[in-house]
């Protein structure tokens, strides 16, 4: 009897000791893991604040987006300060999360963050911190060919001029936007430039429809042009595509025909560039009226004329015009005698030049010479629409 008692003491001794240590054992496991809050405890969370533009970059880029947000705060009393005291304009989300600048900054500025931002639970972070923008080491400015509000003819290009080198014309050319009212196939293509600086043109794979409206951006500035040079300004412009008119300019019939809208308006004879001498030819393909005179002087020290013609209409940069010349009246309508240009009569010159516009096409066939990159600045369309594409940097 005495022994089965000793037995049971020990029995109930060791299921004791078994609780401590599986007690052992789970407070082993909290000391582990992270430290347990008191009930009612929380601690307060500072907020989390991340800003596009980091303290203490030098290379900002001026023209980018410029912000602050505090994705689980409010921001408050957020402001962005210029070396001169003067307050960047910005705009708060309705959430009170994002603080955005709504105005560009300077190049080689410095600005300097302030602010707070505040947790649901009371703990701040303050916005704080300064950066300073790229300093270039030139600044290329670009220029559009038309002049905004422009009505243009059906083979226009958008052509876009830099006054300096573009070595990234990848990065200039996702800073260009054609938006069109009416759905229009087209590509940018970089062509060579011979006033020391780049030039870009965007043309569609066919001619305008007319009516088309068209609106183009250039958002350049903050823009990396490479070798340190950095747009200088955001550009915009608005055309709008005229009525259709074609000049078909056969060279062989001695006649020039006018389509406008789809019916002849004018069919005149003409005297083309004389076909012997191949620097006189008038060059075969589709040329683009950029400008007209009413009064031109034309100069050639190789053939030895000085003169003034009337209502001349440019076709192309190198010489060719559509223009008045009653010297050649004898050969208009029956042979080429020209030095290249398109010769009429003098009321025909007129008629037409009245109705000329930027854009329009000139329509050369049957010539032995080929419109090139040799004859000028626009010379678009002389390139099949593959070649042209490829001429893209984002091709």
């Amino acid at each position: 009897m005495a022994l089965g008692v000793r037995e049971r003491v020990q029995g109930v001794l060791a299921v004791v000791v078994a609780l401590v240590a599986v007690a052992g054992v789970v407070a082993g496991c909290a000391a582990a893991g992270a430290t347990p809050r008191p009930a009612g405890s929380d601690a307060a969370q500072a907020p989390t604040v991340t800003t596009t533009a980091v303290p203490g970059r030098a290379d900002v880029d001026p023209g980018g987006e410029i912000s602050v947000t505090a994705p689980d705060a409010a921001l408050r009393d957020v402001a962005l300060t210029g070396a001169d005291g003067r307050p960047i304009a910005g705009t708060v989300t309705p959430d009170g999360h994002r603080w955005a600048a709504t105005e560009a900054l300077g190049y080689g500025k410095p600005y300097t963050w302030s602010g707070v931002a505040v947790g649901a639970d009371g703990a701040t972070t303050p916005v704080a911190g300064g950066f300073t923008t790229v300093s270039p080491e030139r600044v290329v400015r670009a220029q559009f060919a038309q002049p905004d509000d422009a009505t243009v003819g059906v083979a226009a290009p958008i052509a876009i001029q830099f006054d300096g080198p573009v070595a990234d014309k990848a990065a200039a050319e996702r800073a260009l936007q054609v938006r069109t009212s009416v759905p229009t196939e087209g590509s940018w293509a970089w062509l060579p430039d011979d006033a020391l600086g780049s030039r870009v043109h965007w043309r569609p794979k066919e001619y305008w429809t007319p009516g088309t409206v068209v609106d183009v951006a250039a958002n350049l500035y903050g823009v990396n042009l490479g070798d340190g040079a950095y747009g200088r300004e955001d550009l915009t412009n608005h055309l709008t595509v005229g009525r259709s008119q074609i000049v078909r300019a056969d060279v062989t019939s001695h006649r020039m025909v006018v389509i406008r809208d789809g019916r002849q308006v004018m069919d005149v004879p003409a005297s083309y560039g004389l076909g012997s001498d191949p620097n006189r030819i008038t060059r075969s393909g589709t040329h683009v009226v950029t400008e007209k005179f009413d009064n031109k002087r034309m100069t050639s020290a190789q053939y030895g004329y000085d003169l003034v013609e009337h209502w001349a209409v440019r076709m192309s940069n190198n010489g060719e015009f559509i223009h008045a010349n009653p010297a050649s009246a004898g050969a208009q309508g029956s042979s080429n005698v020209t030095h290249g240009c398109v010769n009429l009569s003098t009321a025909d010159a007129r008629a037409y030049y009245d109705t000329a516009i930027y854009g329009d096409p000139v329509e050369v066939t049957d010539s032995p010479v080929q419109l090139s990159a040799a004859d000028g600045d626009v010379y678009d369309w002389a390139l099949d629409w593959d070649t042209w594409r490829g001429m893209s940097a984002l091709s």
